[in-house]
């Protein structure tokens, strides 16, 4: 989300999503609000430093940690206090383990923890017994809430692609195993317990093979980013039972179709349907299986635009279950 008010940007979210909000981001605030920085303040005995590249892992906790854990606890009261009598879905955020890997620098290297498996290794663990803390302090604060734990991984594709660059910028890391990141990702996904999405921007068709087998309850991915031609595979995770979170509205539109009016959400939930029925699903299942979303995240428009693309994902939902029914009639 955009912005730099925890509070406020929970009121919104709780105001146009009252049945499914979640526990917004503000990476505006700089380092330790980004999605490395957030996260690597969950890992439990590997601290982290920023560097003029990014994150790195270091000796002890600084400066970099203290402030991290600040935007956390700013969030999190935030969170308790808009959610003052929420019952339903919550759903939380983090980085997961190879997206985490690929961008955090090895403490006497500046290449990425992802080039030492020993490294990957460690770095997993950290962050499942973190991520398990963090799913618990939500629910003390939150008590009647279902909590749905997304973990973030935009680098999964390039990290199984070998596309993941040394420090040099001369090589790429090699590709990880396929079956040693469904380990390492399932780790992570069943630390938390309950309900877990896994989100991948790009080409996120080439990992859900990795992903349904990792036990993830859920996929969230772009639309614009799935070839027809690859619909078969969202069949695949539909058909095992997957939820799918469906980046119906382009971000770089701010709910405006170029140099045109405001998107009318029926546009979005027809486009949704139809990619629905491609997969051959009934449509009795629409309803209880897909979610419509923003795609990936809302941090670059306007805190206008933000709201109105909540707003507008929430009615396309209700229209395209409309659809549906009116169909069945």
């Amino acid at each position: 989300m955009p912005g730099t008010d925890a509070a406020e940007a929970s009121r919104v979210v709780f105001g146009e999503l009252p049945e499914f909000p979640f526990l917004p981001e503000l990476p505006g605030r700089g380092p330790g609000a980004d999605l490395i920085g957030r996260t690597a303040a969950l890992l439990v005995d590997l601290p982290v430093q920023v560097t003029p590249r990014g994150w790195k892992l270091t000796d002890r906790p600084g400066r970099d940690a203290s402030r991290t854990h600040g935007y956390w606890s700013q969030d999190l009261d935030a969170l308790e206090e808009a959610a003052t009598g929420y019952t339903g879905p919550l759903k939380i955020q983090a980085c997961g383990p190879w997206t985490l890997a690929a961008s955090l620098e090895l403490n006497r290297s500046a290449n990425p923890v992802l080039s030492d498996p020993g490294a990957v290794a460690d770095l997993t663990a950290s962050l499942a017994e973190g991520l398990a803390a963090h799913a618990a302090d939500v629910r003390k604060r939150v008590p009647a809430a279902s909590l749905v734990v997304q973990v973030d991984e935009p680098s999964l594709p390039a990290v199984l692609a070998g596309r993941v660059p040394t420090a040099s910028g001369l090589g790429s890391i090699a590709a990880v195993d396929r079956a040693v990141s469904t380990q390492r990702l399932a780790a992570v996904l069943s630390a938390p317990g309950g309900t877990t999405v896994v989100h991948c921007c790009g080409r996120v068709a080439s990992v859900f093979s990795e992903i349904l087998s990792a036990g993830a309850s859920a996929v969230s991915f772009d639309l614009d980013q799935l070839p027809v031609r690859e619909t078969d595979r969202v069949a695949e995770l539909a058909d095992a039972g997957l939820g799918l979170f469906v980046g119906a509205l382009a971000t770089a539109s701010a709910v405006r179709l170029p140099g045109g009016p405001p998107r009318d959400p029926r546009q979005t939930a027809e486009t949704v349907v139809a990619m629905w029925r491609r997969t051959g699903m009934s449509d009795s299942l629409l309803s209880a299986q897909v979610v419509v979303t923003p795609a990936c995240g809302l941090a670059g428009v306007s805190p206008e635009a933000a709201r109105a693309a909540l707003a507008h994902c929430r009615e396309a939902g209700r229209i395209a279950a409309e659809m549906i029914e009116e169909s069945a009639r």
